[in-house]
């Protein structure tokens, strides 16, 4: 038998799934059969080197323990000086499947002359170039399969999702674990709050009230504002789902619906995807207004501005904020912040009389906007040049496929139509949304106001509908003066 100081240091790399190395028995059965192998070829392993669950096939993916190995077979010893002489692994494909690591790895244990190797069919000699050859050969072939193999798994995706089947992973919330039956709990909780989304609550507030009721996630969790938000973006809401981004279409351009039951129409998640695809910062929008995700405690806070003339002839534009007063009628004014805060400290106005003169104001001019906007068909004018335009591109399609028509016809044109139906798309998504609104919280407005009905981030939206900004005169004169709603200029919005 022979002597263990007779056998050749090497080091070994052992790579395996996530799921043997949760318990101790993979990484120990794989050390086992190293430490045989090893053995029999003559070869005693000083040091392990794993990565497990570090795949070795994705690119830009660093695996420390094999950046290490590199360093250790090339300087030719480990750090405490025990000295190696090469190294073995069970499987080359789970050493490297990339053609660069492979060199890599060559060049580091080939860095001085008598480094051995071995896998699970005994040693290699990887100074002859035939050898290098093969395994060059041999990891070429792994990542071929590698890319199969993501190819096969990206049309099942495509397949699932064109017939309409849940893929795997952890379930849904609002479905229970088939992916298919909604959860009687969760489901009345999403479908909710999809229709306070859309009628301009925030979700802020709708997480305050979930937190109140103790709604958690599937993991447990408490929701954040983020995780609501994907949630409530997320199409299967409505039956139907995205692939790559894009929602699944049949060849007429119908969105696929799944085999799983709906929590909300089609049109209510439209309005929900014009509603966040609208969003460009965190509280701004494409069309310039604004959204309140940390709702203020007040009507018109951040939207009254000072009026009052610098010494250059421009207003101060500063935002009022508020302060209490108790000796007030209301208790707190809306007042210009200090010239350190950005402000002129120069206007101030009672809080209470300023939000009751603003909020008639904006009542009347929503229900004109409502009035008129009730003559108007509900239905999207658009769908007809829609309809026309992907008949149109299906036809051209087919006559290119059929060589009837050439490239440089084809692909000009066609990127036109592509241009103009995702206009439409988008603009019948938008009609969705101002139909879904005006359904929602503008017919009866003034009642549902005043009942409660709406929360201060609601109120605050539908004034932000109606009006950009608030500008806040100067009185003049000096001393308390009455209360004068001429020296408040609203700026409207366009209806």
């Amino acid at each position: 038998m022979t002597n263990d100081a007779q056998l050749v240091p090497v080091v070994a790399y052992a790579r395996i799934s996530a799921d043997l190395a949760k318990d101790g028995h993979g990484v120990d059965d794989q050390h086992k059969v190293n430490d045989e192998t090893a053995s029999a070829l003559g070869l005693k392993i000083v040091h392990y080197y794993t990565d497990n669950d570090l795949s070795a096939a994705k690119a830009g993916l660093v695996r420390p323990d094999f950046e290490a190995m590199l360093r250790t077979l090339k300087v030719g010893h480990l750090p405490d000086g025990q000295p190696v002489r090469g190294a073995i692994v069970v499987a080359d494909d789970r050493l490297v499947r990339r053609v660069g690591d492979y060199e890599r790895f060559v060049d580091a244990l080939t860095y001085e002359d008598g480094r051995v190797y071995a896998d699970a069919k005994g040693l290699k000699d990887l100074y002859n170039e035939d050898v290098e050859s093969m395994g060059l050969f041999g990891v070429v072939i792994a990542k071929a399969e590698v890319r199969k193999i993501k190819r096969r798994t990206r049309r099942s995706h495509r397949r699932r999702a064109e017939e309409g089947i849940p893929v795997g992973g952890k379930r849904p919330f609002g479905w229970q674990d088939d992916k298919l039956t909604l959860q009687p709990e969760e489901a009345p909780h999403l479908a909710q709050a999809a229709r306070d989304v859309i009628a301009r609550k925030s979700l802020h507030s709708i997480l305050a009230a979930w937190r109140e009721q103790g709604v958690r996630t599937v993991h447990g969790n408490e929701w954040q504002s983020r995780s609501l938000k994907l949630a409530l973006w997320n199409p299967r809401l409505c039956g139907w789902r995205k692939h790559n981004g894009e929602l699944v279409r049949d060849a007429s351009g119908v969105p696929v619906v799944g085999k799983w039951e709906a929590i909300i129409t089609p049109k209510e998640w439209m309005a929900i995807d014009a509603l966040f695809s609208t969003r460009i910062g965190p509280n701004v929008k494409a069309d310039g207004t604004v959204t309140d995700y940390r709702t203020p405690s007040h009507l018109l806070t951040g939207i009254l501005r000072c009026g009052k003339p610098k010494d250059d002839g421009q207003i101060c534009n500063a935002p009022l904020r508020v302060s209490t007063r108790p000796d007030l009628s209301g208790g707190y004014v809306y007042q210009c912040q200090s010239r350190s805060m950005g402000g002129c400290g120069g206007s101030a106005r009672n809080g209470a009389k300023v939000d009751e003169y603003v909020t008639e104001a904006v009542l009347a001019k929503l229900e004109e906007r409502t009035a008129a906007k009730s003559q108007v068909s509900s239905e999207w004018t658009g769908q007809e040049e829609l309809d026309r335009l992907m008949v149109k591109q299906r036809k051209m399609l087919q006559a290119w496929q059929e060589d009837q028509v050439s490239d440089e016809l084809f692909f000009p044109e066609n990127h036109k139509m592509e241009s103009r139906i995702k206009e439409l798309r988008k603009e019948r998504t938008q009609h969705a949304l101002q139909v879904q609104r005006a359904s929602v919280v503008t017919e009866n407005i003034r009642e549902q106001w005043y009942s409660g009905k709406l929360d201060m981030a609601q109120k605050r939206a539908l004034v932000r509908e109606a009006l950009h900004a608030v500008i806040v005169l100067p009185v003049g004169g000096g001393g308390r003066r009455p209360f004068n709603p001429d020296l408040l200029v609203p700026k409207w919005t366009e209806s």
